[in-house]
């Protein structure tokens, strides 16, 4: 029995943890491309920014607002999953 404990010590198998969940992330293509996304009112970056470096953030419901000067603002409740979620949104101007 000393012997079967040495050898899950020396293995590191005494020591396993489990395994974490992925991060949920969040890749935004957005027209303009400037526009400011924020995941729960938190400001997570450009859009333009978001979609080459995606946002990390717990799997979940969030809540999602993208909005740039001269456009409405877009606001979302996605339900978002471990890996990333590509979100293509075109925002509609103000008129003049």
């Amino acid at each position: 029995m000393a012997k079967l404990l040495a050898l899950f010590l020396l293995c590191g198998c005494a020591g396993a943890q489990l395994p974490r969940s992925r991060p949920a992330e969040l890749r935004t293509i957005v027209e303009p491309p400037t526009a400011a996304v924020q995941i729960d009112e938190r400001f997570a970056g450009a859009a333009r920014v978001l979609a080459m470096r995606p946002a990390s953030v717990k799997p979940g419901k969030h809540r999602i607002t993208v909005e740039a000067p001269g456009y409405f603002p877009h606001d979302a409740e996605l339900e978002l999953v471990p890996g990333v979620t590509t979100v293509n949104l075109k925002l509609r101007p103000v008129p003049p």
